[in-house]
Parts: C-alpha cells; structure tokens; sequence
C-alpha cells in the first residue's frame, strides 16, 4: 500500500467512524485500529486529530466540487444558477458529513463545527455569481453583495429544514424564480461559460485535494 492509498484508507475509516460516534468520542487510536496501522503511522499524514477531521472534510469537498463539474462538462446549461443550486444541494445533501458540515451539527463535529474555514470554497461561488452576472445570467436590479446574500440564505435554509420530498426541484424553481431573468438564455452563451465555471470549481477542488493529500488543515 502506498502513501496515497494510505491515507485515503485512514481517511474512509475516520469518516466512517465520525458518522458513527462523533468527534468527540473518536480517538486516533481508533481510526489506526480499524484502518490495520500504528498510531504513528497516522501522525505521519496528520500532525493532530482536528487536521484528520480537517482532511475528512476537506476531501468530501474535493468529491462535492467534481460532481459540479463533472455536470457542467455534461451539460453547458448547469452553469444556469437555479441548475447548479440543484445539483450542489444534491451533492451535499447525498453525503451525511458535508450534510454534518453544512449544519454545523455539533454531534458530528463536536468543535470542528466551529472551525468551517472554506473561505477559498465561498469565494469561488462568489467569483461564480460574478460570472453570471457579467452575462446578465442573473438579477442585475440587486447589488452584487445583497444578490449572494440572498441566494446563499435561501440554499441555507433548504439545507437547515427538514427533508422533504423533491426539495431539490422545489429549491430549484424558488432559485430561478428569485435570482434569474424571465427570458430563457442563449445556449451560445452558456457554453461558452461552462467552460469558465468547470474551470473555477476544478480550482477548488484541486486545492481541497491539495491540503488533504498533503496532510495539512
């Protein structure tokens, strides 16, 4: 087993094991029993426990970023805002650690729900909303910082309210309704954009794949 394969079983088995018990209640010694290695070993890729946890989330924003543009490359009109809110909530709403992440829900993540330094993260949907806006893919009667505001507290309140059946659609069609121009947008335009999105979230989740695989926070 290499270095890389290593850490990504480390990796699995912490995950797991932050699902199962929390943050607070799961050691070091824990993950290096069920993932067959010495504690050390651990500490070879992670100089503490909280940059294990780090790297935990750090790598399921790395897989959340791919299925962005994983979509985007399949179909140009995913760089759309009410499209790419769809697929985004998707994403994260299929896996329980960034659903933990997004709730700060401190039986998951115990202290770490304090700690959500994913500036980099906001800032490319940030950058991603100018996108739109240069080619007036959104709104343009709101000021840039109130029409972000808008859009992520709508996304957030999806995400904090209880399941619900299609929330994804209904999410969706509150997005293009609030946040998007009546007129349907040229597909000239939009692939010529995908291109420029797909790049901006590689970005991001190359960097996410960076700091876990380097073991660094």
């Amino acid at each position: 087993m290499d270095r890389r394969e290593r850490a990504e079983r480390i990796l699995d088995v912490a995950a797991g094991l932050l699902l199962r018990w929390g943050y607070q209640k799961v050691t070091v010694d824990d993950v290096a029993e069920r993932a067959g290695i010495g504690k050390g070993t651990v500490y070879l890729h992670w100089k503490s426990r909280q940059d294990l946890f780090r790297a935990v989330f750090r790598r399921e924003l790395a897989a959340a970023a791919d299925e962005l543009v994983a979509a985007i490359r399949a179909d140009p009109r995913t760089v759309l805002l009410h499209e790419l809110t769809r697929v985004n909530f998707e994403s994260v709403a299929g896996r329980p650690l960034l659903r933990a992440h997004v709730r700060a829900d401190p039986a998951v993540l115990g202290k770490l729900a304090r700690d959500r330094a994913e500036s980099r993260h906001d800032e490319a949907f940030a950058d991603y909303l100018r996108l739109l806006a240069e080619h007036d893919l959104v709104r343009t009667d709101l000021p840039f910082d109130d029409l972000r505001y808008a859009w992520h507290a709508t996304l957030e309140g999806f995400f904090l309210s209880p399941p619900h059946p299609g929330a994804a659609d209904l999410l969706a069609a509150t997005v293009r309704g609030a946040f998007e121009p009546a007129a349907e947008p040229d597909p000239a335009v939009l692939a010529g954009l995908a291109p420029r999105v797909a790049d901006l979230f590689t970005e991001i989740g190359n960097q996410h794949r960076a700091a876990y695989e380097g073991g660094k926070p």
